[in-house]
């Protein structure tokens, strides 16, 4: 890369939004500046960030670096997805991967569509580049740069700094979310977490209790989901467990460390209802240090729309691809190896290098110990086992 796009994608430059995107969770008011962020260092025309309901296409966030705000307010009324290039692709595709506009058609085909004549090429932009952040059964989370027509297509690097924000993108809305009914600022200390109906934990990076809101309590004492044994954080479930162990522990370090780990973590014992958990970083010289000397922030959801889809879980539980998590799942339910390639539309010799990998991710080592971790795991992936095995 030339020095300029060093400087602008380098790793300061990424830890630093990653700390600015965490900060907002505490205060919803610094998206506009995060937005602004991301544009300087794609070098992009414009940003734009948005929670929307799957049901409605209705934004429950909405942030954007500045333009034009008439033609923004005619972007969002006067298009739907399908007359947007790039737009559903990204809706469609893996989470965590953007989808370049001019990587799924050509510049002439781009040129000759009604939204590039009539919306793009007035205002002097060229092409998209669209993450999808969050995919939940009730929730689409996208981030989209928009690029003037006077630089060149978007790098590869570009789309590999957009990748690297996402899943820190998804933990912030996700958490956000849960507060998004409580008037959270910038001066939101200790004392301000007994008024959160949301289970709330200050926890070091072993794991300790370091301070527990009223409803936190109320679940210990309730015996879950997620229990107090000897001062330190216990999910019942030994392979969440891990998980949360592994995202505490990076947390203690920088806010980039954390990537996909502790997000959405389900966290529900056998015959509870699904529960899952969020791990915050509370990083030191940020908004989020005033609950220092904790680590972390571990927030639990029970509310069932905001779970995770169930290849989300497994990529965050064991580092898996998208391909390798919809693997699983298939083998995971008890599918043959045959019928899970052709659902998939792949080959099996490629499920079997999918598998390999699978094994090794997971410390397994047969198909049938497979079935018996994503049985092991719970929610949610009981709807999906009784779906797939129709």
């Amino acid at each position: 890369m030339s020095g300029g796009v060093v400087e602008r994608l380098g790793s300061e430059v990424l830890y630093s939004i990653i700390g600015e995107i965490y900060d907002c969770v505490l205060n919803p008011e610094g998206w506009t500046g995060v937005m602004t962020r991301v544009t300087e260092a794609v070098d992009a025309a414009y940003t734009t960030v948005a929670l929307a309901s799957t049901a409605d296409s209705h934004g429950r966030f909405a942030a954007q670096s500045a333009w034009d705000p008439v033609q923004m307010r005619a972007l969002q009324e006067d298009y739907d997805f399908d007359e947007i290039p790039g737009l559903k692709a990204a809706i469609v595709g893996d989470i965590d991967t953007p989808v370049a506009t001019l990587s799924h058609m050509s510049e002439a085909e781009l040129q000759q569509t009604p939204f590039f004549q009539n919306w793009a090429r007035p205002q002097g932009l060229r092409e998209a580049c669209i993450t999808k952040f969050v995919h939940t059964p009730d929730r689409i989370g996208l981030m989209g740069c928009t690029t003037r027509a006077n630089r060149g297509i978007i790098t590869v690097e570009e789309q590999r700094f957009m990748t690297l924000l996402s899943p820190h993108l998804r933990r912030a809305s996700l958490i956000g979310d849960l507060l998004d009914q409580t008037r959270i600022t910038a001066n939101f200390y200790r004392e301000a977490l007994d008024h959160l109906a949301v289970p709330i934990v200050l926890a070091g990076a072993d794991g300790a209790i370091l301070h527990a809101n009223g409803a936190a309590d109320r679940m210990f004492s309730g015996q879950g989901p997620i229990l107090s044994k000897k001062g330190l954080l216990q999910p019942q479930n030994p392979v969440v467990a891990r998980a949360l162990a592994e995202a505490l522990a990076s947390a203690a370090g920088a806010d980039a460390s954390l990537g996909s780990r502790g997000i959405g973590l389900p966290v529900s014992a056998p015959g509870q209802p699904p529960a899952v958990a969020y791990v915050l970083p509370l990083t030191e010289g940020t908004a989020r240090a005033a609950f220092r000397p904790a680590c972390a922030a571990v927030f639990v959801s029970t509310t069932t729309s905001s779970s995770p889809l169930p290849e989300a879980v497994l990529t965050t539980l064991f580092d898996l691809t998208p391909a390798e998590a919809r693997v699983l799942l298939r083998i995971g339910s008890g599918l043959p190896a045959s019928r899970s390639a052709s659902s998939l539309g792949i080959s099996e010799n490629t499920l079997k290098t999918h598998l390999n990998r699978i094994f090794a991710k997971t410390g397994t080592r047969r198909q049938a110990d497979l079935v018996k971790l994503i049985s092991d795991i719970g929610m949610p992936f009981v709807t999906y086992q009784a779906a797939a095995r129709r």
